[in-house]
């Protein structure tokens, strides 16, 4: 066999054998040995990285291919960095990283791709602390009001409504109920008109029928008092438009309102708003 071949055998055997990342640079390689690369298991959660080249380089990390760190600002062979974990943009269960090293000659190679796992306690703190803010996002979202527009006697009113679905029924499929049971207040702001009562309580219930290019449509029935001796029936109609963090939905809703004592309401109402069952009793 000819001897230049037996030559090159030799040198791929002594680096598949090498425990470093070795790169080829002219007649020299340069590899890189790491030492320890961890998170600290207890708070404060700290990332510690230690690697030594075998040759003096500049060297910096590539944190999930996005954020840089400078390690070493001159030709060095030892090489460390330290970094608190909680300044880091990471997802997931690993920490995942590349070596760039600069030689002499100002060459730039990258390593292959490293990865730490995070300690238990940390991944638990995240989740914990994420469940708390989709909570909190999911109850500002759920407590805002859906403005009102209405339509009265010829003039225009503007009010703000609030509902909330008391008993849901199931049948089939988990996406929507197929109906539900709710109680719902609504506030008018510009009441200029003595037979237009500023407060107006209602329980109803809607029916939820899926369709296709929206999420619903609902039509509804519910019973209506002013707090002024007036009561009566409200018919509706309401389109789910969208959905907002697979929990709530954009809807918009017209609905008529109509007296049958002590007054006589002839009312029609335009709303947008959010639906979600967050708080809802489920059949």
């Amino acid at each position: 066999m000819n001897k230049h071949l037996i030559t090159l055998f030799i040198v791929l055997y002594a680096f598949s054998s090498s425990g470093g990342v070795l790169f080829a640079q002219g007649e020299e390689d340069i590899e890189i040995y790491i030492i320890d690369s961890y998170i600290t298991p207890e708070a404060p959660y700290v990332f510690n990285l230690t690697f030594f080249t075998t040759d003096s380089v500049e060297s910096k990390i590539i944190i999930e291919n996005s954020a840089e760190f400078i390690i070493s600002e001159k030709p060095e062979v030892d090489h460390k960095f330290v970094k608190d974990v909680t300044e880091l943009k990471t997802n997931g269960k690993y920490l995942r990283y590349k070596i760039e090293i600069t030689d002499r000659n100002g060459k730039k190679i990258r390593s292959q791709q490293y990865e730490v796992e995070f300690p238990n306690n940390l991944i638990m703190k995240d989740r914990n602390l994420n469940l708390l803010q989709v909570c909190c996002f999911g109850g500002v979202i759920f407590g805002l009001p859906s403005p009102v527009y209405m339509r009265y006697d010829g003039k225009d009113y503007f009010g703000l409504s609030k509902e909330i679905p008391l008993f849901s029924f199931y049948s089939g499929g988990y996406n929507y109920p197929v109906g539900f049971v709710g109680v719902e207040y609504t506030y008018v702001f510009n009441k200029d008109n003595p037979d237009l009562s500023r407060d107006f309580i209602r329980v109803g219930y809607k029916q939820i029928i899926q369709a296709p290019a929206i999420e619903y449509i609902s039509l509804g029935i519910s019973y209506f008092n002013d707090f002024k001796g007036t009561y009566g029936y409200s018919p509706e109609l309401s389109l789910g438009l969208f959905k907002i963090e697979n929990v709530f939905t954009f809807y918009a809703r017209y609905r008529y309102t109509n007296g049958i004592s002590g007054g006589n309401y002839c009312l029609n109402e335009y709303s947008v708003g959010i639906y979600s069952n967050f708080f809802s009793i489920n059949f």
